[in-house]
């Protein structure tokens, strides 16, 4: 693993000199500021004194932080301002007139309740790139119901496809639809900045649904049904309409094996000593292979199940088939691949612990991103940022005194 300092001084990345302001909380906004964080730009996270983000206390606390706060909120600076004072909000307006992004995942209609809509930030800085990200979107019957990353997965139609046949459909185990949405934002954002310097210094508006975000990546769902009035159920770990392609029991777990490609299955059957399937005509094609994939599954599986996971990996390796075991975190961690390719990564807390994280995504072999500063404590740069929009120290301690910062 690597082994950055508490605040590394890194060469110009893709997006230095780019400001963002993040008026987000929990998972979708903060994780399209962060991401946007990792490849250079400032980013000024405004969060509400004396709470702050909720995340920073959410699931497993170190040292009274959330260690999914220190991923989350790294190469990002604190600014704990009171967005619902009309000091606060005029603040957060002088510090927007400088951006080039604002990000937020409130409730629609929020910022417009503070006087920080679209239209009034854009008077001050008509070049202003604002994400959005919410349940449902900006506009429609559904825009003011409230909606989380769970919900967004179950109404893009993730969910439904989740688990095994017949039981209760289950989440993925991550908030895959907050993450999804997130990184559709990253997209717009990089698409209408490049807009801005292209066409003429026009910012815009970038509006995220959870939902749809989700529905993007469902695959043929949507033309299936259109076409055949087909409605995809839940797979359990099978790739349906696409075989062979599951998870298969060794003596000592599971291993995928993804055997779908018409070679690959050749190579696969013969590697099994199935040669007999591997020269069937009928199943030389994937529609004869769907057809009878039970028959092929308890083939692999007959084979698999006679063998450890290293083994059958082994031989699958060098048959040139697909596999791999069912990773945990422990897996990740220890293994050679991710650490050769800085996948997992050391990280400094502000309390000088080391920690363990996720690396950068994607890798830009000429401007790589990289980790400048560890997660910030609640109000760390509240000073130093008000300081930059030109308050003296009376005006800032005034404003503490009035809970205004903190």
């Amino acid at each position: 693993m690597s082994n950055p300092t508490a605040a590394q001084a890194l060469p110009d990345m893709a997006l230095t000199g780019l400001r963002v302001v993040e008026m987000g909380q929990l998972i979708a906004g903060p994780f399209a500021s962060k991401t946007l964080g990792d490849f250079g730009a400032e980013i000024i996270k405004i969060e509400p004194p004396g709470s702050g983000d909720p995340l920073r206390n959410w699931r497993m606390l170190k040292d009274g932080t959330s260690v999914w706060w220190q991923v989350q909120s790294r190469n990002k600076r604190s600014l704990a301002l009171d967005l619902r004072e009309a000091e606060g909000q005029a603040i957060a307006r002088r510090l927007i007139a400088q951006a080039d992004v604002l990000i937020e995942n409130f409730r629609p209609g929020t910022l417009e309740g503070w006087g920080l809509s679209y239209e009034e930030l854009a008077r001050d800085n008509p070049g202003l790139v604002m994400l959005r990200i919410s349940g449902y979107g900006q506009t429609g019957p559904y825009r003011d119901l409230p909606g989380f990353g769970a919900i967004g997965e179950a109404m893009g139609g993730l969910r439904h496809l989740t688990g095994e046949p017949g039981r209760i459909p289950v989440r993925c185990g991550i908030s895959i639809g907050d993450s999804l949405a997130a990184l559709h934002g990253v997209i717009g954002v990089m698409m209408a900045l490049h807009h801005r310097q292209a066409r003429g210094g026009k910012g815009q508006v970038i509006d995220v649904a959870l939902s749809e975000a989700v529905l993007n990546i469902t695959e043929s769902l949507i033309p299936e049904y259109s076409a055949f009035g087909a409605v995809r159920e839940p797979g359990g770990s099978a790739l349906p309409g696409i075989a062979p392609s599951n998870a298969y029991r060794c003596r000592d777990g599971v291993v995928l094996v993804a055997g779908n490609g018409d070679s690959i299955f050749r190579r696969l059957m013969q590697l099994i000593g199935r040669d007999d399937l591997a020269q069937d005509p009928a199943l030389a094609h994937n529609a004869g292979r769907v057809a009878r994939v039970e028959e092929i599954d308890q083939a692999i599986e007959a084979w698999t199940a006679e063998r450890a996971i290293d083994e059958v990996l082994a031989l699958l390796a060098e048959a040139s088939v697909p596999a791999g075991r069912v990773y945990t975190a422990r897996d990740i961690v220890e293994d050679a691949h991710f650490r050769a390719r800085e996948m997992v990564v050391e990280q400094l807390t502000r309390d000088g612990d080391r920690l363990a994280v996720p690396g950068i995504v994607p890798k830009l072999l000429g401007t790589p991103g990289g980790l400048r500063r560890p997660a910030p404590a609640l109000g760390e740069d509240t000073e130093s940022i008000l300081g930059e929009l030109g308050f003296d120290a009376a005006a800032i301690q005034a404003l503490r005194d009035r809970k205004v910062i903190a």
